[in-house]
């Protein structure tokens, strides 16, 4: 087993994933167009065992409150898989397996496992937390970095979300459930059915972002690019809707982006 760079091709799609850069897709390319932000922060990494922002750091573990570094101040955010060199289980011209075994500051040994599937026209992540020792609370979720523009007109989002989170000045949910706002956004959203989002750059390329979970967050805040993030539960979600990874019950979640040229 290694973390050397692995490299998935079908057709004119290519994908860098990068065990040792925190088990990230470093790069995603259709027809020689990059859709990922490039450089060491962005691609698309994972996020797990929470995802966004646990309020203060802290969270309820059974009847122990316990603190994570704060990475973001005042909060902790986006999991600590993403810092940690992945290694190769396995991996051929399409598929590739890799694994992260969660180790401190994060109080309780599990391992993750991170499947990339490419197809011509679709690349699919599935992720799995699971433990052999003690139960604890988890969230799974991905955070791609997608290029704003390529070479031409900026890129569009489009959803129709059953709810937006209401979020409050420290960019928590409020607990609040309030009708969708317009753009810009760093915001969760609620999509019962699966989530469904469709990103197309005018002329280019539509990509569709599928899952089964719920919860998305939009983050548009930025001139390169635009966060399109599935998730097992919402920001600060180890507080309010923690979902329990068991010696019996892995956590589990996927994510599909397809797309077509226009």
């Amino acid at each position: 087993m290694s973390n050397e760079d692995i490299t998935l091709t079908a057709g004119d799609a290519e994908v860098t994933v990068t065990p040792g850069n925190g088990g990230r897709v470093g790069s995603l390319k259709v027809g020689g167009a990059e859709l990922l932000r490039q450089g060491e922060k962005f691609g698309c990494f994972p996020m797990t065992p929470w995802c966004g922002r646990i309020r203060d750091g802290r969270f309820l573990d059974g009847a122990t409150v316990r603190q994570m570094p704060l990475n973001s101040p005042p909060h902790a955010i986006h999991g600590t898989a993403r810092d940690g060199a992945w290694r190769t289980a396995r991996a051929d011209k399409r598929e590739a397996v890799i694994t992260y075994d969660l180790v401190a500051p994060w109080p309780h040994p599990g391992r993750v496992t991170q499947v990339f599937t490419l197809t011509e026209d679709a690349l699919t992540l599935t992720m799995s937390v699971e433990t052999h020792d003690s139960s604890f609370p988890a969230q799974i979720g991905w955070h791609p970095w997608f290029n704003r523009t390529l070479e031409g007109e900026g890129v569009q989002v489009g959803f129709t979300p059953a709810w937006q989170e209401e979020r409050g000045a420290d960019h928590l949910p409020t607990g609040r459930r309030v009708d969708p706002l317009p753009s810009p956004w760093d915001d969760c959203f609620g999509m019962p059915e699966g989530v469904d989002v469709t990103l197309t750059w005018p002329g280019r390329l539509e990509l569709k972002v599928a899952s089964r979970e719920e919860w998305v967050v939009v983050y548009d805040e930025q001139e390169a690019a635009v966060c399109v993030e599935p998730q097992t539960g919402p920001p600060n979600g180890l507080n309010t809707h923690p979902r329990l990874v068991t010696p019996i019950e892995p956590l589990e979640a996927s994510m599909t982006w397809s797309w077509r040229r226009l």
